[in-house]
């Protein structure tokens, strides 16, 4: 019988050592198309983190009673009525949020990620470990998001954290950083073009750090 997996081993599999984004490459489309702040970064990575932590916990209780041939579809339902939840929520108290990411939050649904750790992970586990896993493969992809988002808003418009307001309420203005003052900007960091040069970067820099720690 194999041994389940430590707490420790998948918190450091899902941010780390098979993030879902710098590893796996999985939800590159939404990783590219809303990356181009920090606010817009975070507030999917918030929904793709929620819309995990339901769908794995709804996958592990029920998988005792999930016939292995309606599996599939099974998934795809939850997960469409997660995501259609959050959607109406996120209309309902963050409207300008939600109009700026547009139809890359109903897009979740088809995000590999969300799908593939219900398969692979949350029908075979208890909820416990179940959670966790939707916690760590959640933030890795979050985190992502907002270095990417960081770095072309970043060089893009030399600020961060604009638009705060929009997921934090009006007092998160005071949030906004001009880093750059007078900065005229680089449109390319914030065009699809630039969103794959900064995320080949961060790809390299994830695999500088992990060769590095490797040799130490």
């Amino acid at each position: 019988m194999i041994a389940p997996p430590s707490y420790r081993s998948i918190v450091y599999q899902g941010v780390w050592t098979n993030n879902p984004a710098l590893v796996q490459l999985l939800g590159l489309c939404p990783l590219l198309a809303v990356s181009g702040t920090v606010i817009n970064a975070l507030g999917l990575g918030l929904a793709t983190m929620l819309t995990l932590l339901i769908s794995n916990a709804s996958v592990s209780l029920l998988r005792h009673w999930i016939r292995p041939e309606i599996r599939i579809p099974l998934y795809v339902l939850i997960i469409a009525s997660v995501v259609s939840t959050i959607e109406h929520l996120m209309q309902a108290y963050f409207y300008e949020l939600h109009t700026l990411l547009g139809i890359f939050i109903p897009l979740i649904v088809t995000n590999c990620l969300i799908i593939g750790r219900a398969e692979a992970f949350a029908s075979r586990q208890p909820l416990p470990r179940a959670l966790l896993d939707a916690l760590a493969m959640g933030l890795g992809f979050t985190l992502a998001l907002i270095a990417l988002g960081a770095v072309r808003e970043l060089i893009g418009q030399g600020t961060l954290l604009t638009q705060a307001h929009l997921l934090f309420g009006e007092k998160a203005k005071a949030l906004s950083l001009i880093i750059f003052p007078d900065y005229p900007g680089f449109l390319l960091a914030l065009l699809p073009p630039g969103a794959f040069i900064a995320l080949g970067l961060l790809l390299a820099l994830k695999n500088w750090l992990t060769a590095r720690a490797h040799k130490t």
